[in-house]
């Protein structure tokens, strides 16, 4: 995306931001008047001014806007009431993007992107009560939809950097959730409200920004209070009860413990919230990351298996090396998989089939293991597709609707037959897996279309330029 040069205005102007429409890209740290840290200045972040970047997404989606309508048999006087617009936040770090051999200055070593994706532009016709929707992105997750809109050299864990950098960005977004952009398109000037969803972020980046302990918290969840031992009992009755507004609530009493209580009481009351949120995000699930961290654990469980954990609880760490060993043998003979330094999102869909199922059982000395391993991946199958899929409720409705019910049989399967992991303790995303996705979709109809993918693979695209 580079932002083209469109005239536009805002109604009432935005707070704090320049009325000019001709503004390129941007030292990131304009408005912070003194240096934020010992880096220099110039080099650390480069940006659009959030509502220059989507004007011109809007101007690219034009064509597709008055097709649109047309399609839907609306005339132009008939959005009297104005557009509104749907827009995906996602915001990732990513490690080691150093040149190679380059001679100039010396900044982190590590990028973090913020990026946007206008999901769905709609409009209300005069006289209705439905809202007729004119277009809808039907690739979210790729990273042609992804526009980039801020491109900072921080490290995503320096908190105080990320923040700083992130700041000048989230009041343009605040200012512009206040009123409405007033545009042409298709020759007539139009007017558009924006509604922002920060849903693609993994769960490292939920709780930084929402204030939240980091992942190995004993709170397992960014979208319940349950605690790690709760989540490992009960495995599927949990709903969403977190939001934004909640965690700020929470920090104040965080900060000013008006019960006097000890510090444990009142970790207890806010549920782990000991830092202020600093950006709104959506609660979700991420696909992606789910992904990932299910196929993590699915990875151990069938090293388990093949080391016979269930008999004898405390192998040594000589005996697990060689139950890895052989896992990763095996895959690679029978399934040409490359053992992985971390797991990614390619080596988590060759690993999650049943033809690896089948593969590692050639592994598992008892039967019964072979069958109960062989249901945990068939439950599992079924349950994916519903919250990888861009529009679950057209694309898989059977999985869908038989969701709870397998999600039940997986708990079931995972707290008899696999005790031995789950006493007391859960991952976080099977937690989500298990707990949240059925209410999710409800909610917003779809968890894949939200995901973060699309900034992910822009990430590639990033790396290349830089070594450019």
């Amino acid at each position: 995306l580079l932002p083209g040069h469109h005239p536009f205005e805002w109604q009432p102007a935005l707070k704090s931001v320049s009325a000019s429409c001709h503004v390129g890209i941007i030292n990131g740290l304009s408005g912070w008047a003194a240096s934020v840290d010992d880096f220099p200045i110039e080099t650390i972040t480069r940006r659009f001014r959030y509502d220059v970047a989507l004007v011109s997404a809007l101007k690219d989606l034009e064509e597709d806007i008055l097709e649109g309508l047309t399609e839907h048999g609306l005339d132009d006087s008939a959005c009297g009431a104005g557009f509104t617009v749907v827009i995906k936040e996602s915001c990732d770090g990513m490690g080691d993007v150093s040149e190679k051999h380059g001679g100039g200055p010396a900044i982190p070593e590590k990028a973090v992107r913020f990026s946007f994706t206008i999901m769905s532009v709609s409009v209300l016709p005069e006289g209705e009560d439905e809202a007729v929707t004119v277009f809808r992105e039907p690739k979210p997750n790729s990273e042609l939809s992804c526009k980039p809109l801020c491109l900072m050299f921080v490290d995503e864990s320096n908190h105080e950097m990320l923040t700083a950098v992130l700041d000048p960005l989230l009041a343009e977004r605040s200012a512009m959730k206040q009123s409405r952009l007033i545009l042409s398109i298709g020759g007539l000037p139009r007017s558009f409200r924006f509604h922002f969803r920060g849903t693609g972020y993994d769960e490292k980046m939920v709780r930084e920004m929402e204030g939240l302990e980091a992942s190995g918290s004993t709170y397992v969840c960014t979208l319940c209070d349950s605690t790690r031992a709760e989540a490992s009992q009960n495995m599927v009755l949990h709903s969403v009860t977190r939001s934004h507004h909640e965690n700020l609530e929470r920090y104040e009493i965080w900060r000013t413990n008006p019960f006097s209580e000890s510090a444990e009481e009142l970790r207890d009351r806010v549920k782990g919230v000991s830092a202020k949120p600093f950006m709104e995000t959506h609660p979700t699930l991420d696909a992606l990351h789910c992904d990932i961290g299910n196929a993590t654990e699915f990875y151990k469980i069938f090293q388990d298996e093949i080391g016979e954990v269930f008999r004898r609880p405390n192998p040594t760490r000589e005996e697990r090396r060689s139950w890895r060993a052989s896992l990763d043998k095996q895959l690679r003979q029978k399934m040409k998989l490359k053992p992985v330094m971390r797991m990614n999102g390619n080596y988590a869909r060759k690993l999650m089939t049943e033809e690896a199922v089948e593969v590692v059982c050639e592994l598992v000395p008892s039967d019964e293991r072979r069958q109960a391993l062989r249901e945990l991946m068939g439950l599992y199958l079924q349950m994916k597709p519903v919250w990888r899929a861009t529009c679950p409720a057209k694309e898989c409705p059977d999985q869908l609707c038989r969701y709870s019910f397998n999600s039940q049989r997986f708990a079931e399967i995972l707290s008899s037959a696999f005790r031995y992991r789950y006493n007391g303790k859960i991952t976080n995303y099977l937690h989500k897996t298990l707990a949240h996705v059925p209410e999710i979709i409800e909610r917003d109809g779809s968890i894949g279309a939200w995901a973060s993918e699309g900034n992910e693979s822009a990430n590639k695209l990033f790396r290349r330029f830089r070594k450019m």
